[in-house]
């Protein structure tokens, strides 16, 4: 017989698969990385993710309450003074 080959393809089946979603909505059937939970592709590979002391990953305080409620304020303000300027013409 010759082309034929046994494999154990049995621990492979077997093994948790990525858990991540593909375009369609199907899940990805990738096996995981090992101690991982999604596949090599999508993001499970070694060395993945930020790098430990990442500066790209420090907070900027753009989105705190003070900050937006300083710029509603500015925004009212500079609504008010467009809306007297409009009365001057």
């Amino acid at each position: 017989m010759t082309g034929r080959h046994d494999r154990n393809t049995g621990p492979m089946l077997t093994s948790p698969r990525c858990g991540a979603r593909t375009r369609d909505g199907d899940a990805c059937r990738a096996p995981a990385s090992s101690g991982k939970s999604r596949c090599r592709m999508h993001g499970g590979g070694r060395r993945c993710g930020a790098p430990k002391g990442n500066q790209n990953a420090r907070r900027h305080g753009g989105f705190t309450r003070e900050a937006v409620a300083e710029r509603v304020k500015q925004r009212l303000l500079l609504d008010e003074a467009q809306g007297l300027l409009q009365k001057l013409k």
